[in-house]
């Protein structure tokens, strides 16, 4: 009977070999892909999230649809204004004047300048930077259907270098809301704008970096870096994920060359951000921000070092504006500043962030370090005045 059992298994045996052999040699894709030869591909919907395996032949070879879904939201924008170059210099000249009259006075120049912007809402709405439409006369927005139509400035914000106008045209497409927050360095983006006029462009990249600050480019700064090529043109563009969805408004590029082209790296307002911004635009026509009017000034190792300070987190005050909400409350240049309500400060772009979100003529609580002591202050919430934009190498 032992017998009979083995003759049964080694014959099958052989014949599972022989199949085997057969598959490996005539169908080996029919064989399921080892460890080693496998990729992984983000599970969220948003480029971002925990990753599974897939075979290398499941991993994307193209991101047109990502492209196809976002472009017909972005738009060119062309703008034109007019400066005054000053008087000419026969415009005093009695001579002159009797054949030209004022003619020869002021000398005017036309100036045009090109840039991209994103259809945020199907009523027309669109975001840009402020940078972009900033003082401009006239703005004509071309759509990628070849409509092109005259826009209104709805509101900006300098501190943020973003802005919303307002188109009159039906059937418009608009675009679709990603999520910046679960945004992950190593995700594959795309910039879509209209670099050096050139028409409707597509880069592809990836986010180098998230939450890049202390640029000197905003007052409040909170950039996705990417090494998609952006180039002058592409400032208010679409910085989208794979699926064709905003995650980022295309703002400044970093480069040390005359023509402004791109050096791989680039920066864009996170969609969070652009968002509220834009919201608050369109509701008021401004965006209104909280003040207590102080100078604050990062604290460096140096300073710790030098003015034996007992901590190195939190924002120096290194002024106050008299009569300010914060000289009210009894805030004094030398106060470090670790807490607003129940928020820690750790620089000053946290302060800066902080104060800016409560509600002018509302209360707050400050945490300050004087000293050795830790002090608590109530500061009655100022309104943040207009402040002059920064300069930046925009694209």
């Amino acid at each position: 009977m032992l017998r009979k059992l083995w003759l049964i298994f080694a014959q099958v045996s052989t014949v599972a070999l022989a199949l085997i052999f057969v598959i490996t040699t005539l169908h080996p894709d029919w064989l399921p892909a080892r460890g080693s030869e496998t990729a992984t591909r983000p599970s969220s919907p948003h480029g971002a999230g925990s990753a599974a395996v897939l075979a290398p032949d499941e991993a994307p070879v193209s991101y047109a649809d990502a492209a196809r879904r976002a472009m017909p939201a972005v738009v060119n924008i062309n703008t034109s204004k007019e400066i005054n170059l000053g008087r000419n210099a026969f415009s005093n000249d009695p001579l002159f004047k009797r054949f030209f009259g004022d003619q020869i006075g002021s000398q005017k120049q036309q100036i045009a300048s090109l840039g991209s912007g994103v259809i945020v809402s199907p009523k027309g709405y669109i975001l840009t930077n402020n940078h972009v439409i900033e003082q401009a006369d006239d703005i004509e927005v071309a759509l990628s259907d070849g409509r092109k139509v005259n826009a209104r400035t709805v509101g900006a914000d300098p501190e943020t270098d973003l802005a919303v106008i307002k188109i009159d045209l039906e059937n418009l497409p608009a675009i679709s809301f990603g999520h910046s927050e679960q945004t992950q360095v190593g995700d594959v983006v795309l910039a879509i704008g209209n670099p050096f006029a050139v028409g409707q462009t597509v880069t592809m990249g990836i986010v180098s970096a998230l939450g890049r600050n202390h640029l000197g480019i905003n007052t409040f700064e909170n950039f996705i870096q990417t090494d998609a090529a952006i180039n002058p043109g592409n400032s208010g563009g679409a910085l989208v994920d794979t699926q064709g969805k905003l995650i980022g408004i295309n703002t400044a590029i970093y480069s040390n060359n005359a023509a402004g082209g791109s050096l791989g790296i680039g920066f864009a307002i996170p969609v969070s951000t652009a968002r509220d911004v834009m919201d608050e635009i369109v509701a008021t026509g401004q965006v209104v921000r909280g003040y207590i009017g102080v100078e604050p000034q990062e604290i460096t190792a140096e300073m710790v070092e030098a003015l034996h300070l007992p901590r190195a987190t939190g924002a120096m005050i290194a002024g106050v504006v008299k009569n300010g909400p914060a000289d009210h409350a009894g805030l004094k240049p030398g106060d470090i500043l670790v807490g607003v309500n129940q928020d820690e400060i750790k620089d000053t772009t946290t302060m800066l962030n902080d104060i800016a979100k409560l509600k002018p003529g509302s209360s707050a609580r400050l945490a300050v370090v004087r000293g050795t002591q830790t002090l608590s202050l109530d500061v009655k919430i100022g309104r943040r005045p207009p402040q002059p934009r920064l300069d930046a190498d925009d694209n």
